[in-house]
């Protein structure tokens, strides 16, 4: 008996270290304001027992500028937007993902893989895309008024209007209605765009990019610019919210996870992207934001008059309409520099 008593305890010790050490298991996850359901995550930690400890932004600069200072022990996850996944592959800040840990992205719709960004997804993976247009307040504003990005400029909306806090959704709108695209990097027609955004400032209320939604639901605002996604919330507590899509084309965007190089558990964060991955996850994140996901099975499992929403699913005429949001290079420089004297303006 005594001969069997210490190896016992010896083996006692280390099983429970390793418990200990399943127990303490964490991933940090970096991700925008209100983009992933609390039951996710606790869903997500019931089936792996990797805790989640949550962290969140309101635009990519600051998610990016924040990421630059992190050299070890950072964040394992965060949704950077399409542009910047280029930027920060190019920059050498995201880790090479093991497609091997990702056996659900065979859920994913083929049209939202391989694209200019990250080819061949070595770095990222979709989890949420949409569009960027115009919210209206139709107890405010008839919603037949308003069909163009240059509505915004209609003097009768002076000190009415929220803009997005984004440089580049900002830029989108004036440089389309100049003709351009919203991914030139001419930096005359930049200039062009920014003199005509000075036209637009007496009209602008305020910038909000954490929740726009809440100065429509609020009364602070009538009109302005808006995710799909918030605007679909906006319209499920105030129905008389509606979303616009400009005739000079919406932004188009998508939002995808990756893996920082300084991440602490590169392992754990693949478990967390590969479960988001799941039909019934994917879809329970449309529902709760409104955002479409490129997870093709999870849409056969929405409810009809969500999977119907064409503020949620814009049809094929509305896309080409628009113009996906690509890396701009050194141009964002000039983008940067006029959005500061724009953001400065009296």
């Amino acid at each position: 008996m005594k001969l069997l008593f210490k190896p016992l305890i010896i083996l006692t010790v280390v099983l429970l270290a390793a418990i200990q050490t399943q127990a303490a298991e964490k991933i940090y996850v970096y991700n925008w304001t209100e983009y992933l359901p609390e039951s996710v995550i606790a869903q997500f930690t019931k089936k792996t027992g990797i805790e989640v400890v949550y962290a969140t932004y309101d635009s990519n600069e600051t998610m990016y500028a924040k990421l630059k200072l992190i050299k070890k022990d950072g964040y394992d996850v965060t949704v950077p937007s399409t542009y910047f996944v280029s930027k920060m592959g190019r920059e050498g800040m995201l880790m090479k993902l093991d497609h091997t840990l990702l056996p659900n992205m065979k859920n994913l719709d083929p049209e939202l893989l391989n694209k200019d960004y990250d080819p061949d997804n070595n770095y990222s993976i979709p989890y949420m895309w949409g569009s960027t247009g115009i919210a209206v307040n139709t107890d405010e504003i008839p919603k037949e008024q308003i069909t163009s990005w240059k509505d915004l400029w209609k003097p009768e909306f002076k000190g009415k209007l929220l803009l997005q806090d984004d440089l580049r959704e900002v830029f989108h709108m004036a440089l389309r209605i100049k003709g351009f695209s919203g991914n030139t990097t001419d930096p005359k027609e930049i200039e062009q765009a920014y003199l005509l955004l000075k036209e637009l400032m007496p009209n602008v209320l305020l910038f909000n990019s954490d929740s726009p939604r809440l100065p429509f639901l609020a009364g602070e605002v009538s009109i302005g610019m808006i995710w799909n996604g918030e605007a679909w919330m906006a319209r499920e507590e105030n129905p008389a919210i509606q979303y616009v899509y400009p005739k000079e084309g919406a932004s188009f965007w998508v939002d995808s996870f990756v893996i920082p190089k300084g991440a602490r558990n590169p392992k754990g964060a693949h478990a967390f992207i590969n479960f988001m991955m799941n039909p019934e996850v994917a879809k329970a994140c449309v529902e709760e934001y409104g955002y479409p996901t490129p997870v093709e099975p999870a849409i056969a499992l929405l409810a009809p008059d969500i999977g119907s929403s064409r503020t949620i699913f814009p049809d094929s005429k509305v896309i080409q309409q628009g113009e996906f949001q690509n890396d701009v290079g050194q141009a964002i420089e000039i983008y940067q520099k006029y959005w500061e004297k724009l953001r400065t303006s009296d």
